[in-house]
């Protein structure tokens, strides 16, 4: 079998004529798979701004531009000289040396359903059949290939989810293994769920789209954050519950004739993974940032955004390979109206917090240079302001712009401090160095130390490249 090329076997469907079986086909699969390399970052932690976050607020402003394009922000100077960004980041703007932008990450889309695709899989193209709604035929997520060609570390999964998941009156597509199969699925960490009527922001400081100066100051019902609670009954200790499961694999050893199915494999998979789960005190600890430490929960902010960053810097510290953390679940990064009062008062104020703050402790404490942070969108604004018709408060936004975005990156061998590409006199277009999703993700699978060789297989085994693009060169 060694001296077998493994690639041909899987390609040309041999293993059902040698007689393997489905545990053997799995080993064989995995054998697919190059090593790893060594890697920059050990982990990756993903910010995704659900609703399409404005760049000409945030990252790419325009000061010259005209008034119906600038908009009512302004930019302030940064620590990094030539690098400036919007006035209402400005604990971002201290930590300039530590990040660098890229100002033209670039598709053709402006659909939600078709930004959230393309930006969570790393593929342009869309797949067969694809629908705004998420649906097995889906390319894999970029969290879903990232775990499936790393190794697990202290038995944990290779990639989490939290603290929901992105929906829009359903799943939305892009955000999970789709063709890989659901046992490839990123874990879900569910720790937050607002009511339909409080979609928006960092709950508890929740707002309403047509609630104009947000005078009703509506909430959603409490817990707006709850951590998952992992524990063991009273009567049943770590030891107790080891030997409960070593019970039932001796059991699993008496019946070596019997074939072991996909199902029973990955559930030996998963299992291992929940005792981990249940009996690792410091595992466990990572979840509960509602009982950090004051001063720590106090820096990242008491509020969705800020549990959420907290806690995917201590899955990461714990082991787990990636994290994506999704900020907003359907249109809270969506400023069609009022724009600028929401990113002022609810949005910009909570995230330039909590990004500040996981960029700060991953640095003080040495990790930077093993962790990426990337922070990014399904797709940036229109250069337009304007009033859409119907907006019952009457104040003006933009509109989706698949086009042009700027994405943050930050750690895992990414040097600060630089400026990525460069968009035109509006911010409609890349004037320079134009990026696909497809080199937005490869960065990451290369920050991973994931070879370029690399495959990712669907339900049927055939072998489909994780990489679509090319890394970022000028950032590494």
């Amino acid at each position: 079998m060694s001296a077998m090329n493994r690639r041909n076997l899987v390609q040309a469907g041999a293993a059902g004529s040698l007689g393997l079986g489905i545990a053997q086909l799995e080993a064989l699969r995995a054998l697919a798979v190059p090593h790893q390399k060594s890697a920059p970052a050990k982990s990756v932690i993903f910010v995704y701004a659900v609703g399409g976050m404005s760049q000409l607020e945030t990252f790419d402003m325009k000061p010259g531009a005209p008034q119906e394009t600038r908009g009512e922000f302004r930019p302030i100077q940064t620590t990094t000289s030539g690098i400036e960004i919007c006035e209402h980041l400005p604990m971002l703007a201290k930590q300039s040396h530590l990040y660098s932008l890229v100002r033209s990450v670039s598709h053709p889309y402006t659909g939600h359903g078709q930004g959230h695709m393309v930006m969570q899989s790393g593929r342009t193209t869309l797949p067969a059949g694809f629908t705004s709604r998420a649906k097995r035929t889906d390319w894999p997520s970029i969290a879903a290939k990232a775990g499936y060609a790393t190794k697990s570390r202290n038995n944990l999964p290779q990639a989490l989810v939290l603290p929901e998941l992105c929906d829009n009156e359903g799943l939305v597509s892009g955000q999970t293994a789709g063709l890989m199969g659901p046992r490839h699925d990123p874990w879900l960490v569910k720790a937050s769920g607002t009511s339909k009527e409080f979609e928006w922001g960092p709950c508890p400081d929740c707002f309403h789209y047509e609630d104009k100066g947000f005078k009703k100051h509506r909430c959603a019902a409490n817990p707006v954050f709850e951590t998952p609670k992992l524990g063991l009954p009273n009567d049943v200790n770590g030891k107790r519950l080891a030997g409960r499961f070593d019970l039932v694999e001796r059991i699993g050893l008496g019946q070596g004739q019997l074939e072991r199915t996909e199902a029973t494999i990955s559930f030996d998979r998963y299992r291992q993974r929940a005792i981990t789960l249940l009996t690792r005190g410091k595992t466990r600890r990572a979840f509960d940032v509602r009982n950090a430490p004051d001063k720590v929960q106090d820096r990242y902010g008491r509020n969705k955004f800020g549990w959420s960053l907290l806690m995917a810097r201590r899955l990461v510290e714990v082991g787990v390979n990636i994290v994506q953390v999704n900020l907003g679940h359907t249109g809270t990064w969506d400023t069609h109206q009022q724009q600028f009062p929401v990113l002022k008062q609810r949005l910009l104020p909570p995230t330039d917090q909590a990004v500040s703050a996981l960029l700060e402790d991953l640095d003080h404490s040495g990790q930077l240079k093993d962790v990426l942070v990337v922070l990014a969108s399904e797709f940036g604004r229109t250069p337009r302001i304007f009033v859409p018709k119907g907006a019952k408060t009457g104040l003006p936004g933009r509109d989706h712009w698949g086009p042009v975005q700027t994405v943050l990156f930050a750690g895992g061998g990414v040097r600060g401090g630089r400026v990525i590409g460069e968009t035109d006199r509006q911010g409609a277009y890349p004037a320079e160095a134009k990026k696909t999703p497809e080199d937005f993700a490869a960065t990451i699978y290369h920050a991973m130390g994931i070879p370029a060789t690399a495959s990712w297989y669907d339900e049927t085994d055939r072998p489909n490249h994780i990489y679509g693009g090319k890394p970022i060169a000028e950032l590494l």
